[in-house]
């Protein structure tokens, strides 16, 4: 999908934050568990992610959401609620935010994304081991930009990803090509990162 619209100053009609989950047990284990049949119902915050949330939302300091979306993956659901919680809010689950899919990588050592990453370098499509191509997590996550931009005007979303997903959608609406989306400093467990122009009254 071309990002001209997205990209465009003054384009957006709503205010996005976009959020990492908290620390999760995977992250905690240093597994990759990036397959709805592991990460759906299980793998959801460790007890140092439960305390990053109860640190975030006392110290908030960003617009407050009006909207919650997030990853269905247990941790990312989790991270959600504690935020909407908060705020007093509900949550909508949005499978298109999704963990980047490893392939034959799923339930391995966190040390494996590196051989995933220096493959990205050389083509953000490929498919090796399985791994859901670069190009189509940026497709999908910009999609969800895309419809929420279409269809709803003047809110503060709060989005809720997973690392890598999240990388490659700012690489994507930067303009960069996407075989660079590790250039990009790694997005901290529980960090938000806004996005887009403030919403119109």
């Amino acid at each position: 999908m071309p990002t001209d619209f997205l990209n465009a100053r003054g384009a957006w009609r709503n205010r996005y934050l976009l959020m990492r989950h908290g620390h999760s047990r995977a992250n905690e284990q240093g597994l990759i568990i990036s397959d709805p049949r592991h990460g759906l119902a299980d793998y959801g915050l460790s007890a140092e992610g439960e305390a990053q949330l109860a640190r975030l939302v006392d110290d908030w300091a960003w617009p407050a959401p009006t909207l919650v979306l997030h990853s269905d993956f247990l941790r990312t659901t989790q991270t959600a609620g504690r935020v909407a919680e908060h705020f007093g809010l509900s949550t909508s689950p949005e499978p298109r935010l999704r963990e980047r899919h490893f392939g034959e990588f799923e339930s391995r050592s966190a040390d494996r994304y590196l051989e995933v990453w220096a493959l990205d370098e050389r083509d953000p499509a490929h498919r090796t081991h399985g791994v859901e191509p670069v190009a189509a997590v940026a497709a999908r996550m910009q999609a969800v930009l895309e419809e929420l931009e279409r269809t709803v005007t003047g809110m503060t979303i709060l989005l809720v990803s997973h690392g890598d997903p999240l990388q490659i959608l700012l690489t994507a609406l930067e303009g960069r090509p996407l075989n660079r989306h590790r250039d990009r400093p790694p997005l901290l467990p529980a960090s938000i990162t806004p996005l887009g122009d403030a919403p119109v009254a």
